[in-house]
């Protein structure tokens, strides 16, 4: 289980310091965790923050018991714990498999390649050898990166904003994956997100606004409130 304890973060900007997060305590044990809320509320940061990206001003992050506040994004990584992007980085010269291969961190064969991109929903002699390039379209790169995180097999999977930049048919796909994901996955999956579809599949929805937890609770406790004045919490798109 994660726990977050009063955790804050400011940054420095041309008047001194700018506060992004305010005493943020949180504790992921469900299966499937969405954090939703205006743009520029703090979502990512904290996203950022648990994956040892940036470190907080002040608090502390508890995995499992341990406090792994000190630790960097390598150290937390062995931890088990896996970060999207909302942009996936592109490998030149680096095939899907070899991917893969280093995701699992041991000797993958071809075939157990193949089962994690079918898993992804995606041909795997298709796939499999292609480079992490620019030839792949957005919802390809996401449903790959999706791919390594099951290869990983971590305790907890960190997704920021996983419909950016992709289209409605590769949105469409991403959901299925992810419903997939819930079904197969042994620990627990965050996703930051506004979109409505992505919602509907979380079993705990966390609203962060101006910096700070405005509400947290069941799914079927906190959407339809957000449904019903979608203003107040910035955009949910509901493609």
């Amino acid at each position: 289980m994660l726990e977050l304890r009063h955790i804050s973060y400011a940054a420095a900007d041309e008047d001194g310091e700018k506060e992004i997060l305010n005493d943020i305590s949180l504790a992921v044990s469900e299966r499937f965790v969405a954090i939703t809320g205006p743009n520029g509320g703090g979502k990512s940061t904290l996203a950022r923050i648990i994956a040892g990206i940036i470190k907080p001003t002040s608090g502390s992050i508890i995995l499992d018991g341990e406090d792994i506040t000190g630790l960097g994004v390598t150290e937390r990584a062995r931890k088990g714990i896996s970060f999207a992007f909302q942009q996936p980085v592109r490998f030149k010269g680096i095939t899907v498999y070899d991917l893969l291969r280093l995701a699992s961190g041991r000797k993958l064969t071809v075939g157990e390649a193949c089962d994690y991109l079918s898993r992804v929903g995606m041909c795997a002699r298709d796939y499999v050898n292609r480079e992490v390039n620019a030839s792949l379209s957005g919802g390809e790169l996401k449903r790959i990166e999706i791919a390594t995180i099951l290869a990983r097999g971590t305790k907890l999977s960190i997704f920021d904003e996983p419909e950016a930049g992709i289209d409605l048919w590769s949105f469409s796909n991403l959901i299925n994956v992810f419903e997939k994901m819930y079904e197969e996955i042994n620990g627990s999956i965050l996703i930051i997100s506004h979109q409505e579809r992505i919602l509907e599949i979380a079993d705990k929805i966390v609203v962060i606004a101006a910096g700070r937890i405005s509400e947290q609770g069941p799914k079927d406790e906190i959407l339809p409130r957000l449904m019903g004045g979608a203003g107040a919490c910035g955009r949910l798109a509901a493609v």
